[in-house]
């Protein structure tokens, strides 16, 4: 029991029994003072019993009565006297020996405290610090061990133990269970009486203690000490406050990975040019930071989700899903588009919208988090990272993703930006290069990549006072072809009135609020907008209005066939910061259409002329070839029409001319070509028509012809006809052919020759 003093205190002590025993024994030195004896002896008795307890004064009272009877006799009240002297020391003893205890326990918490302040400041990383802690209070943990205990869903995980217990989980039902639960320290001083207590095997355990210890206000491990004797209440209150010592480091590192992370990532996104290699080194720094395995960043493209990056990812049956992306709806991916918030489980095997290859794998942790950008109701960008192992989602790993999600997401926004003025500048390159008919497809697949929400769409543009449709995605452009609108229905369709459009401003219509079909039948005929345009299937449209000095030269249509809330603010923003430089794209190509067709243009009679037949027999004729049908050829020369012009003069011969034309042009049927050859000729092109249909179309056209009468002088027409495949399959040969037969016919004073 003397080791509960001070080295210093038991040596004091030592001293007085020492001093005590030598004045009793000596009795030269009390022989004229034979009543002291027995004050000595009380001394000698009290300072046994106050140093080693109760038993030892009683021996040392009954070894001082036996010196008393020997020498002066042994009276009761003697006897007494010494009792008293055992009870009174041993009682103030045993205090001050709890006190000293209680000291020396009070002590080793505050240097267990001072020590821990010194030295976790240094510890950077979060698990070396938990690992640490076992060694660094294995002295309390006399007979017993000292772990680091983290929760999983239904147990908790052995990180680290001095001494080894071989044990590497238990159940969530014990006291360390407890201490996780209740958030608050369990203190059991005789495990026997708790039914809850797990046993060690190889230990005998008589007191437990467990501390949780908090990362962001939540429980994130648990330190539990077992030993073979109960813990002082100074014991445990210095182990809770080295707990809490602990907490607040664990918060320390927390900020200070969020700050690492924040400040690599945004250093980094300087550096890259596109969303992949934007999305790419994101992933490779969460799953360093995370300690996870794999992750995948995705858009969201219309009708699916396509992967933008990704790594980690190795089996064939993911890549397969990495390659042909994620159909609309499926997967946790999707849900976190239509909710922008974050889904976090650690159970994604037992997931009903969990991707099923990555299920069939066994993976267990998984988050899908939405990487927010300005102006969107729906998360355009989705994060997925994820490991096989079954692990706990900390607060602090959530509030990490959040706010490396949201700097991410600022990323992306400028380098969409970026994208915006490549686009356009690709575009302004790509009108010097392609012909205007090419550009509108270019146009419209540039919008509908750049404008988010969009899977589909069209581009009508204006032409002889009707809206035609030039392009297509998603949707058959011949059959919409068939189907122009006036400036009227478009009004109606755009919806916004005439100076709205004129101002070009978008709107968005969502089949939520509006049934978008009805709109449409009211504009175009039912049965080809439905067809050919799908109108019953969109679930949401943005139409832009492309004007030009206050014209209107195009609208715009983007679909979404899917999600009725696809197009919001960012989508109008995409859709504005095209609308001018495309109304100036499309003004261009409209005035260079213009004179394109200026030049293939007969002046006087409004027909194509000679160039504009070489140009379309030639693109006509090779389409003729490639898909296998018939195609005919009329070479149209005027008879009677230089009598009119040398009797009647140039100005009647002009109208003779301008007359042919307009009654022949009236005549034609949709899809074939007219044109003014040159002179008094004029040609013709059928495609899709073989050698007996031509010669029933061009038998009216002579009859047509010979109607016309100026005064006595009547016209007619010799016609050399020639179709492929049977008269040829070059321009040359069919063009050699009908203008022999032209000839023939006007020798032999026949109308046709075929």
């Amino acid at each position: 029991m003397s080791r509960v003093f001070s080295p210093t205190a038991n040596l004091l002590y030592g001293a007085v029994v020492l001093c005590v025993l030598v004045f009793v024994l000596l009795p030269d030195s009390l022989e004229s003072h034979q009543t002291y004896r027995l004050p000595f002896l009380m001394v000698f008795t009290a300072t046994t019993a106050s140093i080693y307890g109760m038993g030892w004064g009683f021996l040392a009272a009954g070894a001082s009565a036996l010196l008393l009877a020997q020498w002066m006799g042994l009276q009761a009240l003697d006897g007494v006297l010494l009792l008293l002297s055992v009870v009174l020391a041993s009682s103030i003893g045993s205090s001050l020996r709890a006190a000293h205890r209680h000291a020396r326990a009070l002590a080793r918490s505050h240097q267990l405290i001072a020590e821990a302040l010194e030295i976790f400041p240094k510890i950077d990383k979060r698990q070396a610090l938990l690992e640490s802690l076992p060694e660094r209070l294995v002295s309390f943990a006399s007979g017993g061990h000292v772990g680091i205990w983290l929760p999983q869903a239904h147990s908790f995980r052995l990180l680290a133990c001095v001494p080894d217990i071989g044990l590497q989980e238990i159940s969530a039902q014990g006291v360390v269970g407890r201490a996780f639960r209740e958030g608050k320290p369990q203190y059991v001083p005789d495990v026997r009486k708790d039914s809850s207590f797990i046993a060690t095997p190889g230990l005998t355990s008589v007191a437990e203690l467990a501390l949780p210890l908090f990362e962001r206000g939540e429980v994130v491990a648990v330190l539990n000490l077992e030993r073979a004797r109960p813990f002082l209440s100074e014991e445990v209150d210095g182990l809770i406050r080295f707990a809490e010592t602990v907490s607040l480091q664990l918060d320390r590192l927390a900020d200070l990975e969020i700050r690492r992370l924040l400040s690599d990532l945004s250093i980094q996104m300087q550096k890259v040019r596109s969303l992949q290699e934007a999305a790419e080194l994101a992933l490779l720094l969460l799953l360093h930071g995370l300690s996870l395995e794999a992750g995948v960043v995705w858009e969201a493209r219309g009708a699916r989700m396509r992967a933008l990056a990704h790594q980690g990812v190795n089996e064939p049956s993911l890549l397969e899903v990495l390659h042909n992306g994620l159909p609309y709806g499926y997967g946790l991916a999707w849900e976190v588009y239509a909710t922008g918030k974050p889904y976090f489980t650690q159970r994604h095997a037992e997931e009903t919208r969990g991707v099923k290859p990555l299920q069939d794998l066994g993976w267990q942790t998984l988050v899908a988090h939405p990487i927010p950008t300005a102006g969107s109701k729906r998360s355009r960008f989705v994060l997925v990272v994820g490991s096989p192992q079954e692990r706990a989602w900390r607060r602090a790993e959530k509030e990490l993703l959040l706010l490396f999600c949201r700097n991410l997401g600022i990323g992306f926004e400028r380098l969409i930006e970026r994208l915006h003025h490549e686009g356009v500048n690709r575009l302004t390159q790509e009108l010097l290069e392609e012909p205007s008919e090419n550009l509108y497809h270019l146009v419209l697949v540039e919008a509908i990549e750049q404008v988010p929400g969009s899977e589909a769409g069209s581009l009508l543009v204006l032409e002889d006072g009707k809206y035609r449709f030039k392009a297509a995605v998603g949707y058959d452009l011949v059959g919409l072809q068939a189907a122009p609108s006036s400036p009227a229905d478009m009004l109606d369709w755009y919806g916004l009135g005439e100076e709205r459009s004129r101002q070009g401003e978008p709107r968005i219509l969502s089949a939520e609020e509006t049934e978008i079909y009805k709109i449409s039948h009211q504009t175009a005929p039912a049965e080809i907008m439905d067809t050919a345009g799908r109108v019953r299937e969109i679930k949401a449209n943005l139409c832009l209005p492309i004007a030009y000095r206050g014209e209107v030269l195009a609208y715009l249509n983007l679909d979404n066939l899917h999600d009725p809330q696809a197009f919001a603010e960012d989508s109008l923003y995409a859709a504005q910061f095209f609308a001018a430089p495309l109304a100036t794209l499309l003004h261009d190509v409209r005035i260079h259409r213009l004179l394109e067709e200026a030049a293939l243009t007969d002046s006087l009679t409004g027909l194509p002329n000679r160039r504009a037949f070489d140009k379309v027999l030639s693109e006509e004729l090779e389409r003729a070839v490639r898909y296998g049908y018939p195609l005919s050829l009329a070479i149209m020369d005027l008879k009677g029409f230089k009598a009119v012009n040398d009797r009647l003069g140039h100005a009647t011969g002009d109208l003779a001319l301008i007359r042919v034309a307009q009654l022949l042009e009236k005549e034609r049927r949709s899809g074939d070509h007219l044109f003014r050859w040159g002179g008094d000729e004029f040609a013709a092109i059928f495609p899709h028509t073989d050698k007996d249909e031509a010669v029933v179309v061009i038998s009216r056209y002579a009859q047509i012809i010979e109607s016309i009468a100026f005064g006595e002088h009547h016209l007619g027409v010799s016609i050399g006809l020639a179709t492929h495949p049977e008269d040829g399959s070059t321009p040359d040969r069919l063009l050699v052919t009908a203008d022999s037969r032209m000839y023939e016919a006007k020798a032999l004073g026949v109308s046709l020759k075929a």
